[in-house]
């Protein structure tokens, strides 16, 4: 039978399909191995992509902390009143540092029973040694990074001080050395507090900075109304000469005349007075530097000065490589209250929200003198496009 079917070729053709369907079965566990293979790939990389996303994440909220740290959004870890009791604090933990650094004052541990030439007592010498030259590397490294430690680079200081205490216990393993941990952590505490100590300091520092520069504005504030008086008393006893004089020749007209002029400047010593009595009286400007931050900024402030156009020439100084242009100027007499009201009503405007002193605003003049209106009523005069004369100028000359 088989000969007979090798003769008409049958043979053939059922190997063949048999093979067809085992190829075909093998192609197909194949593809599903694939498929299988795939989506856990799928799946591998969508976690890995998860994972990516979290870690960016971290990454951009510690480098945010950083920056923020560095311009001084510091957070305390001993929140004390003043840098006077940082410094005592950190006395008081500095003489129980020196204490637990002395010998057996329990700074450091180490093996008890090590033995040299099978003597007991050169061995406890020999990790006494070591023990002490080790002790000694790890306070090098603390008191560098005390010396050099800035308030935003506490916790790399922190970090740095970790690594060292891990690797002198990796050090002195075999002789089973290692810093106390009551010691490590007070010498962490230093850190701390040293970095608290210079925030707190510096802070007290620019904030006597501030108040000198207060007084010396209300020092010129006092020098302009006393000079401003004395002129004015001089040309009130001018006119009362003038006028007694002229009562005397018994021009009654030019008396009359005398009499208005002299109650004129009377008026203005009131005046002055008044605003060296009434610490709240002033001007309230509104200006900006395009030239120099941009179309969108605007500065809001008040001063005391007799003549408020002097202080906006200050602030024209050469730390700005532009004059100011000044939108509003006007006298009230509860600047202060203005001034405040116009910095809270564009609080969220702010451009320093750190240092509430810098007085400078996301906000275009037009939308400033709305509120301004709301608040002082209305405005005499308002220059809502800045001149920027030499900014200007020096667009013009740019161009080819």
């Amino acid at each position: 039978m088989r000969e007979h079917l090798e003769k008409l070729g049958a043979l053939d053709v059922i190997a063949l399909e048999q093979r067809k369907r085992q190829l075909e079965s093998e192609l197909k566990e194949q593809i599903e191995r694939i498929e299988r293979e795939q989506s856990a790939g799928e799946q591998e990389r969508a976690k890995l992509l998860q994972r990516l996303a979290t870690i960016r994440k971290e990454i951009v909220v510690t480098e945010e902390l950083a920056v923020l740290q560095e311009v001084g959004v510091y957070k305390y870890r001993h929140p004390l009143a003043d840098a006077v009791q940082y410094q005592r604090r950190l006395e008081q933990i500095e003489a129980v540092i020196k204490e637990m650094a002395k010998k057996d004052g329990g700074a450091i541990r180490s093996a008890r029973n090590w033995t040299v030439d099978n003597s007991l007592t050169k061995g406890r010498a020999m990790v006494r040694d070591i023990s002490k030259l080790m002790l000694r590397a790890y306070n090098a490294e603390a008191d560098y990074l005390v010396r050099s430690l800035k308030p935003h680079k506490l916790d790399s200081a922190i970090d740095r001080l970790n690594k060292v205490e891990r690797t002198i216990e990796k050090l002195g393993k075999v002789m089973e050395i290692e810093i106390e941990d009551a010691y490590h952590r007070l010498r962490i505490e230093e850190l701390a507090l040293t970095a608290d100590f210079l925030e707190k300091q510096a802070e007290e520092k620019e904030a006597e900075r501030l108040e000198r520069e207060r007084i010396r504005e209300e020092k010129k504030v006092q020098q302009e109304i006393e000079r401003e008086r004395q002129k004015l008393e001089k040309e009130r006893r001018h006119y009362e000469n003038a006028l007694q004089a002229l009562i005397e020749k018994g021009d009654t007209e030019g008396a009359a005349r005398m009499q208005d002029e002299m109650q004129d400047v009377v008026r203005k010593i009131e005046d002055v007075d008044y605003r060296a009595a009434n610490i709240r009286a002033g001007y309230v400007y509104v200006i900006s530097n395009i030239g120099s931050f941009g179309e969108s900024i605007v500065k809001v402030g008040m001063t005391r000065r007799l003549d408020p156009t002097d202080r906006i020439r200050e602030l024209s100084d050469a730390s700005v490589p532009f004059n100011f242009d000044t939108h509003a100027l006007f006298f009230s007499r509860d600047a202060v209250g203005i001034e405040s009201a116009m910095h809270e009503r564009l609080a969220d405007a702010r451009v320093n929200i750190v240092n509430r002193r810098r007085e400078f605003f996301r906000a275009t003049p037009s939308e400033v003198k709305a509120h301004l209106a709301e608040l002082a009523g209305d405005l005499l005069e308002y220059q809502e496009v800045p001149e920027a004369l030499e900014y200007r100028q020096c667009l013009a000359g740019a161009r080819p």
